[in-house]
Protein backbone atom coordinates (compact mmCIF):
# COMPACT_ATOMS: atom_id res chain seq x y z
CA UNK A 1 0.00 0.00 0.00
CA UNK A 2 1.56 3.28 -0.74
CA UNK A 3 2.12 5.56 1.81
CA UNK A 4 1.40 9.42 2.08
CA UNK A 5 4.60 11.61 1.44
CA UNK A 6 6.17 13.88 4.02
CA UNK A 7 4.62 16.66 1.96
CA UNK A 8 1.07 15.54 2.62
CA UNK A 9 1.81 15.24 6.58
CA UNK A 10 1.24 19.03 7.97
CA UNK A 11 4.41 18.85 10.55
CA UNK A 12 4.44 22.61 10.61
CA UNK A 13 0.91 23.26 11.89
CA UNK A 14 1.33 24.97 15.37
CA UNK A 15 -0.51 22.54 16.79
CA UNK A 16 0.60 19.82 15.44
CA UNK A 17 3.90 18.65 16.97
CA UNK A 18 2.73 18.78 20.74
CA UNK A 19 -0.29 16.67 19.72
CA UNK A 20 0.66 12.95 20.34
CA UNK A 21 -2.39 11.92 18.62
CA UNK A 22 -2.41 13.49 15.16
CA UNK A 23 1.46 12.50 15.16
CA UNK A 24 0.87 9.13 15.89
CA UNK A 25 -2.11 8.88 13.15
CA UNK A 26 0.42 10.56 10.84
CA UNK A 27 3.19 7.52 11.81
CA UNK A 28 0.60 4.85 11.28
CA UNK A 29 -0.11 6.46 7.82
CA UNK A 30 3.30 5.50 6.86
CA UNK A 31 4.71 2.02 6.84
CA UNK A 32 7.82 0.93 8.30
CA UNK A 33 7.78 -2.73 7.98
CA UNK A 34 10.76 -4.68 9.35
CA UNK A 35 11.48 -7.65 7.08
CA UNK A 36 12.22 -9.60 9.81
CA UNK A 37 15.40 -10.96 7.74
CA UNK A 38 13.30 -12.61 5.19
CA UNK A 39 14.01 -11.87 1.15
CA UNK A 40 11.33 -9.39 0.87
CA UNK A 41 10.74 -6.31 -0.98
CA UNK A 42 7.69 -3.75 -1.51
CA UNK A 43 6.65 -0.07 -0.17
CA UNK A 44 5.49 -1.17 3.04
CA UNK A 45 8.96 -2.63 4.35
CA UNK A 46 11.89 -0.58 6.28
CA UNK A 47 12.26 2.63 7.71
CA UNK A 48 13.01 4.96 4.98
CA UNK A 49 9.76 6.98 4.90
CA UNK A 50 9.51 7.71 9.04
CA UNK A 51 12.73 8.74 8.81
CA UNK A 52 11.99 11.48 6.27
CA UNK A 53 8.83 12.05 8.43
CA UNK A 54 11.37 12.19 11.38
CA UNK A 55 14.07 14.61 9.73
CA UNK A 56 10.98 17.40 8.47
CA UNK A 57 9.54 17.13 12.02
CA UNK A 58 13.36 18.19 13.28
CA UNK A 59 13.74 20.83 10.95
CA UNK A 60 10.47 22.30 11.58
CA UNK A 61 11.18 22.85 15.29
CA UNK A 62 14.55 24.28 14.28
CA UNK A 63 16.44 22.03 16.27
CA UNK A 64 20.00 20.24 15.68
CA UNK A 65 19.19 16.59 14.36
CA UNK A 66 21.70 14.39 12.47
CA UNK A 67 20.62 11.13 10.66
CA UNK A 68 23.19 8.69 11.28
CA UNK A 69 23.18 5.13 8.46
CA UNK A 70 23.07 2.13 10.25
CA UNK A 71 22.84 -0.38 7.50
CA UNK A 72 22.05 0.46 3.75
CA UNK A 73 19.09 2.28 3.71
CA UNK A 74 17.81 2.01 7.25
CA UNK A 75 19.31 5.17 9.74
CA UNK A 76 18.52 6.20 13.33
CA UNK A 77 17.47 9.70 13.64
CA UNK A 78 18.53 12.04 16.31
CA UNK A 79 17.77 15.27 17.23
CA UNK A 80 19.04 17.64 20.78
CA UNK A 81 17.77 20.62 22.79
CA UNK A 82 20.36 21.39 25.61
CA UNK A 83 20.41 23.75 28.09
CA UNK A 84 23.36 26.19 28.57
CA UNK A 85 24.41 24.82 32.44
CA UNK A 86 22.51 21.87 32.16
CA UNK A 87 24.09 19.29 34.58
CA UNK A 88 22.17 15.80 33.42
CA UNK A 89 21.66 14.34 29.74
CA UNK A 90 18.01 12.38 29.06
CA UNK A 91 17.96 10.08 26.04
CA UNK A 92 14.58 9.20 24.60
CA UNK A 93 14.33 6.29 22.44
CA UNK A 94 11.78 5.11 20.30
CA UNK A 95 12.57 2.37 17.35
CA UNK A 96 10.84 3.81 13.81
CA UNK A 97 10.47 -0.11 12.51
CA UNK A 98 6.38 -2.06 13.06
CA UNK A 99 6.52 -6.23 12.49
CA UNK A 100 4.98 -7.84 9.38
CA UNK A 101 1.09 -7.13 8.55
CA UNK A 102 0.77 -10.59 7.56
CA UNK A 103 -2.61 -11.88 8.53
CA UNK A 104 -3.96 -8.40 9.98
CA UNK A 105 -7.63 -8.07 10.33
CA UNK A 106 -7.88 -4.44 10.14
CA UNK A 107 -5.95 -1.87 7.14
CA UNK A 108 -2.22 -2.01 8.86
CA UNK A 109 -1.42 1.64 7.25
CA UNK A 110 -5.14 3.21 7.89
CA UNK A 111 -5.29 4.79 11.20
CA UNK A 112 -9.33 4.03 12.59
CA UNK A 113 -10.42 5.55 15.32
CA UNK A 114 -13.16 3.55 17.38
CA UNK A 115 -14.33 4.92 20.68
CA UNK A 116 -10.57 5.39 22.46
CA UNK A 117 -9.16 2.89 20.23
CA UNK A 118 -6.85 4.02 17.63
CA UNK A 119 -5.79 0.98 15.18
CA UNK A 120 -3.36 0.39 13.07
CA UNK A 121 0.36 -1.34 12.78
CA UNK A 122 2.60 0.00 15.31
CA UNK A 123 -0.29 1.99 16.95
CA UNK A 124 0.73 0.62 20.41
CA UNK A 125 4.60 -1.37 19.28
CA UNK A 126 5.56 1.54 19.34
CA UNK A 127 4.51 4.32 17.49
CA UNK A 128 2.68 5.20 20.07
CA UNK A 129 5.39 5.48 22.40
CA UNK A 130 7.18 7.58 19.69
CA UNK A 131 4.01 9.99 19.16
CA UNK A 132 4.36 10.85 23.08
CA UNK A 133 8.15 11.35 23.10
CA UNK A 134 7.95 13.78 19.97
CA UNK A 135 5.24 15.63 21.46
CA UNK A 136 7.07 15.91 24.44
CA UNK A 137 10.35 16.91 23.13
CA UNK A 138 8.35 19.95 21.02
CA UNK A 139 6.68 20.98 24.11
CA UNK A 140 9.94 21.25 25.66
CA UNK A 141 11.67 23.45 22.89
CA UNK A 142 9.21 25.70 22.39
CA UNK A 143 8.47 26.43 26.41
CA UNK A 144 12.16 26.62 27.09
CA UNK A 145 11.55 25.38 30.92
CA UNK A 146 14.58 26.97 32.86
CA UNK A 147 15.44 23.79 34.91
CA UNK A 148 15.03 21.39 31.72
CA UNK A 149 17.84 19.05 30.82
CA UNK A 150 19.89 18.15 28.05
CA UNK A 151 18.01 15.90 25.60
CA UNK A 152 19.00 13.95 23.13
CA UNK A 153 15.78 12.61 20.99
CA UNK A 154 16.74 9.01 19.27
CA UNK A 155 14.38 7.13 16.88
CA UNK A 156 16.59 4.42 16.38
CA UNK A 157 16.02 1.32 13.48
CA UNK A 158 15.77 -2.50 13.04
CA UNK A 159 14.88 -2.90 16.73
CA UNK A 160 12.25 -5.58 16.07
CA UNK A 161 14.89 -7.92 14.69
CA UNK A 162 18.61 -7.20 16.14
CA UNK A 163 17.95 -3.87 17.76
CA UNK A 164 20.74 -2.77 15.38
CA UNK A 165 19.70 0.62 15.63
CA UNK A 166 20.39 1.12 19.42
CA UNK A 167 23.37 -1.30 19.38
CA UNK A 168 24.77 1.45 16.83
CA UNK A 169 24.31 4.39 19.11
CA UNK A 170 25.58 2.96 22.27
CA UNK A 171 28.84 1.96 20.93
CA UNK A 172 28.96 5.65 19.56
CA UNK A 173 29.11 7.15 22.62
CA UNK A 174 30.91 4.48 23.97
CA UNK A 175 33.79 5.37 21.69
CA UNK A 176 33.69 8.76 21.01
CA UNK A 177 36.60 8.59 18.72
CA UNK A 178 33.79 6.61 15.92
CA UNK A 179 31.49 9.47 16.21
CA UNK A 180 31.26 11.14 13.19
CA UNK A 181 32.21 14.88 13.13
CA UNK A 182 30.13 17.07 14.62
CA UNK A 183 27.70 14.54 15.83
CA UNK A 184 25.37 15.43 18.19
CA UNK A 185 25.74 11.81 20.21
CA UNK A 186 26.98 12.39 24.17
CA UNK A 187 27.14 9.88 26.62
CA UNK A 188 23.78 10.22 28.05
CA UNK A 189 22.73 9.35 32.18
CA UNK A 190 19.97 7.96 32.03
CA UNK A 191 17.85 6.35 29.02
CA UNK A 192 14.00 5.90 29.02
CA UNK A 193 13.01 3.98 26.20
CA UNK A 194 9.62 3.46 24.62
CA UNK A 195 7.24 0.52 24.46
CA UNK A 196 3.77 -0.32 25.61
CA UNK A 197 3.98 -0.37 29.39
CA UNK A 198 0.18 1.20 30.42
CA UNK A 199 2.42 3.79 32.21
CA UNK A 200 3.87 1.27 34.43
CA UNK A 201 8.03 1.74 34.57
CA UNK A 202 9.86 -1.43 33.49
CA UNK A 203 13.04 -1.21 35.41
CA UNK A 204 14.22 -5.15 34.78
CA UNK A 205 13.84 -7.13 31.69
CA UNK A 206 15.10 -10.75 30.03
CA UNK A 207 17.25 -11.00 27.00
CA UNK A 208 17.10 -12.98 24.10
CA UNK A 209 20.04 -15.29 22.40
CA UNK A 210 18.69 -16.52 19.09
CA UNK A 211 20.69 -18.58 16.98
CA UNK A 212 20.43 -22.19 14.34
CA UNK A 213 21.70 -25.68 15.09
CA UNK A 214 22.29 -27.55 11.79
CA UNK A 215 22.34 -31.57 11.45
CA UNK A 216 23.76 -33.15 7.98
CA UNK A 217 23.45 -36.35 6.39
CA UNK A 218 24.16 -37.70 2.77
CA UNK A 219 21.46 -37.10 0.20
CA UNK A 220 19.99 -40.43 -1.84
CA UNK A 221 16.64 -41.32 -3.12
CA UNK A 222 13.56 -41.87 -0.89
CA UNK A 223 13.03 -45.64 -2.33
CA UNK A 224 16.51 -46.35 -1.13
CA UNK A 225 16.84 -44.28 2.21
CA UNK A 226 19.56 -47.09 3.91
CA UNK A 227 21.50 -45.60 1.21
CA UNK A 228 21.14 -42.57 2.60
CA UNK A 229 21.16 -40.56 6.19
CA UNK A 230 18.62 -38.44 6.90
CA UNK A 231 19.25 -35.19 8.36
CA UNK A 232 16.12 -34.55 10.21
CA UNK A 233 16.22 -38.03 11.63
CA UNK A 234 19.56 -36.56 13.48
CA UNK A 235 17.57 -33.42 14.51
CA UNK A 236 14.69 -35.03 15.82
CA UNK A 237 16.77 -36.25 18.26
CA UNK A 238 18.51 -32.58 18.99
CA UNK A 239 15.10 -31.14 19.43
CA UNK A 240 14.30 -34.35 22.25
CA UNK A 241 17.46 -33.05 24.22
CA UNK A 242 16.21 -29.65 23.94
CA UNK A 243 12.61 -30.24 25.23
CA UNK A 244 14.35 -31.78 28.18
CA UNK A 245 17.05 -29.28 27.86
CA UNK A 246 13.65 -26.61 28.46
CA UNK A 247 12.08 -28.22 31.35
CA UNK A 248 14.83 -27.93 33.02
CA UNK A 249 16.14 -24.89 33.21
CA UNK A 250 13.77 -23.78 36.16
CA UNK A 251 15.96 -25.85 37.96
CA UNK A 252 19.14 -24.74 36.69
CA UNK A 253 18.84 -20.89 37.03
CA UNK A 254 16.89 -19.12 39.28
CA UNK A 255 14.32 -16.94 38.49
CA UNK A 256 14.45 -13.24 38.53
CA UNK A 257 11.71 -12.11 40.95
CA UNK A 258 10.29 -9.67 38.47
CA UNK A 259 10.95 -11.84 35.19
CA UNK A 260 10.38 -14.51 35.85
CA UNK A 261 12.30 -18.06 34.75
CA UNK A 262 14.71 -18.89 31.86
CA UNK A 263 13.30 -20.55 28.87
CA UNK A 264 14.32 -22.36 25.72
CA UNK A 265 11.84 -22.39 22.60
CA UNK A 266 12.61 -24.25 19.23
CA UNK A 267 10.49 -21.81 17.20
CA UNK A 268 11.35 -23.25 13.45
CA UNK A 269 12.82 -26.00 11.32
CA UNK A 270 13.42 -26.22 7.48
CA UNK A 271 15.47 -29.52 6.07
CA UNK A 272 15.54 -31.21 2.94
CA UNK A 273 14.43 -30.15 -1.06
CA UNK A 274 12.04 -32.63 -1.95
CA UNK A 275 9.64 -35.67 0.15
CA UNK A 276 11.53 -38.04 -2.58
CA UNK A 277 15.33 -37.17 -1.28
CA UNK A 278 16.60 -38.12 1.60
CA UNK A 279 17.35 -34.67 3.33
CA UNK A 280 21.25 -34.00 3.47
CA UNK A 281 20.61 -30.77 5.99
CA UNK A 282 18.45 -29.81 8.36
CA UNK A 283 17.98 -26.27 10.30
CA UNK A 284 16.70 -25.09 13.62
CA UNK A 285 16.15 -21.69 15.24
CA UNK A 286 16.26 -21.47 18.88
CA UNK A 287 14.90 -18.34 21.27
CA UNK A 288 16.33 -19.08 24.49
CA UNK A 289 15.16 -16.00 27.51
CA UNK A 290 17.93 -15.03 29.79
CA UNK A 291 17.28 -13.37 33.08
CA UNK A 292 18.84 -10.71 34.41
CA UNK A 293 22.16 -11.81 36.14
CA UNK A 294 22.97 -14.52 33.24
CA UNK A 295 25.99 -14.04 31.26
CA UNK A 296 24.39 -14.33 27.04
CA UNK A 297 27.52 -15.24 25.98
CA UNK A 298 27.50 -18.56 27.93
CA UNK A 299 24.34 -19.70 27.03
CA UNK A 300 25.13 -21.38 23.68
CA UNK A 301 28.14 -22.95 25.45
CA UNK A 302 26.07 -24.45 28.20
CA UNK A 303 22.83 -26.01 25.63
CA UNK A 304 26.02 -27.81 23.52
CA UNK A 305 27.73 -29.46 26.36
CA UNK A 306 24.46 -30.13 27.51
CA UNK A 307 23.41 -31.61 24.02
CA UNK A 308 26.72 -33.14 23.74
CA UNK A 309 26.62 -35.21 26.77
CA UNK A 310 23.48 -36.84 25.84
CA UNK A 311 23.78 -37.18 21.94
CA UNK A 312 25.87 -39.73 19.80
CA UNK A 313 25.21 -37.66 16.46
CA UNK A 314 27.29 -34.85 15.49
CA UNK A 315 25.33 -31.46 15.09
CA UNK A 316 26.79 -27.65 14.40
CA UNK A 317 25.98 -24.50 16.58
CA UNK A 318 25.81 -21.54 14.37
CA UNK A 319 27.05 -18.17 15.41
CA UNK A 320 24.12 -16.06 16.94
CA UNK A 321 22.25 -13.24 15.21
CA UNK A 322 21.02 -12.07 18.52
CA UNK A 323 22.80 -11.91 21.77
CA UNK A 324 20.83 -9.43 23.68
CA UNK A 325 21.54 -8.39 27.47
CA UNK A 326 19.16 -8.51 30.28
CA UNK A 327 18.09 -5.01 31.40
CA UNK A 328 18.94 -5.53 35.56
CA UNK A 329 17.46 -3.44 38.18
CA UNK A 330 20.90 -2.65 40.08
CA UNK A 331 21.41 0.95 39.29
CA UNK A 332 18.16 2.40 38.17
CA UNK A 333 16.09 2.99 41.30
CA UNK A 334 16.65 6.27 41.84
CA UNK A 335 15.81 7.31 38.42
CA UNK A 336 12.64 4.90 38.26
CA UNK A 337 11.65 7.20 41.26
CA UNK A 338 11.66 9.72 39.99
CA UNK A 339 9.96 9.20 37.31
CA UNK A 340 7.36 7.24 39.41
CA UNK A 341 6.61 10.18 40.91
CA UNK A 342 5.51 12.33 37.53
CA UNK A 343 3.27 9.32 36.42
CA UNK A 344 1.73 9.41 39.93
CA UNK A 345 1.16 13.27 39.82
CA UNK A 346 -0.05 12.71 36.17
CA UNK A 347 -1.99 9.56 36.35
CA UNK A 348 -2.30 7.80 39.59
CA UNK A 349 -0.71 5.04 41.04
CA UNK A 350 1.53 2.18 39.04
CA UNK A 351 4.09 -0.04 39.12
CA UNK A 352 7.88 -0.76 38.69
CA UNK A 353 7.64 -3.65 36.82
CA UNK A 354 9.98 -6.28 35.09
CA UNK A 355 8.75 -8.20 31.90
CA UNK A 356 9.44 -11.55 29.83
CA UNK A 357 10.50 -9.58 26.98
CA UNK A 358 13.44 -7.64 25.86
CA UNK A 359 13.98 -4.18 24.71
CA UNK A 360 16.53 -1.58 23.12
CA UNK A 361 16.86 -0.65 27.37
CA UNK A 362 19.20 -3.46 27.47
CA UNK A 363 21.86 -2.40 24.82
CA UNK A 364 22.53 0.68 26.32
CA UNK A 365 22.48 -0.41 29.72
CA UNK A 366 25.31 -2.87 28.80
CA UNK A 367 27.20 0.46 28.62
CA UNK A 368 27.02 1.34 31.99
CA UNK A 369 24.25 3.30 31.54
CA UNK A 370 20.77 3.45 33.66
CA UNK A 371 17.84 2.63 31.53
CA UNK A 372 13.88 2.22 31.78
CA UNK A 373 11.00 1.06 29.86
CA UNK A 374 7.82 3.65 29.99
CA UNK A 375 5.40 4.38 27.21
CA UNK A 376 1.31 4.28 26.50
CA UNK A 377 -0.74 1.28 25.23
CA UNK A 378 -0.50 -2.45 26.76
CA UNK A 379 2.11 -5.19 25.51
CA UNK A 380 -1.26 -7.23 24.82
CA UNK A 381 -1.73 -5.34 21.88
CA UNK A 382 1.67 -5.69 20.76
CA UNK A 383 2.43 -7.58 17.04
CA UNK A 384 -1.65 -8.81 16.98
CA UNK A 385 -4.02 -8.72 13.74
CA UNK A 386 -5.82 -6.23 15.01
CA UNK A 387 -2.86 -3.80 16.63
CA UNK A 388 -4.59 -0.85 18.67
CA UNK A 389 -3.55 1.57 21.65
CA UNK A 390 -5.96 3.47 24.00
CA UNK A 391 -5.50 6.89 23.05
CA UNK A 392 -6.42 8.23 26.63
CA UNK A 393 -2.70 7.35 27.75
CA UNK A 394 -1.47 9.48 24.87
CA UNK A 395 -1.28 12.98 26.46
CA UNK A 396 -0.45 11.54 30.16
CA UNK A 397 2.65 9.84 29.16
CA UNK A 398 3.32 13.34 26.95
CA UNK A 399 2.66 15.37 29.84
CA UNK A 400 5.05 12.28 32.53
CA UNK A 401 7.98 12.59 29.85
CA UNK A 402 7.62 16.45 29.66
CA UNK A 403 7.55 16.67 33.67
CA UNK A 404 10.42 14.33 33.83
CA UNK A 405 12.75 16.57 31.33
CA UNK A 406 11.84 19.83 32.60
CA UNK A 407 12.89 19.01 35.53
CA UNK A 408 9.54 19.72 37.41
CA UNK A 409 9.69 18.48 41.14
CA UNK A 410 12.58 16.24 40.55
Amino acid sequence: MPAPSVAQTPVAHPQFATDPLAILEALIALPSVNPMGRDVSGPEYLEGRVTAFLQQFFRDLGVPSETIEVQPGRCNVLARFDRPGATSTILLDAHQDTVPVEGMTIAPFTPHRDGDRLYGRGSCDVKGGMASMLAAFARLVREQPATRANILMSCTCDEEQTAGGARHLARLWSDPKSLPPGSLVTRPDICIVAEPTELDIVVAHRGAVRWKIRTKGVACHSSRPSEGVNAIYRMAQVVRELEHYASELPSMIPPHPLCGPATLSVGRIEGGISVNTVPDECHIEIDRRCVPGEDPKLVIPKVEQYLRERLDVDFEMLPPWVEGATLSDDNNGDWAGRLMRHIEAVAGPREKIGVPYGTNASRFAMTGVPALVFGPGSIEQAHTKDEWIDVRQLPLATEILYRFCAGEGA
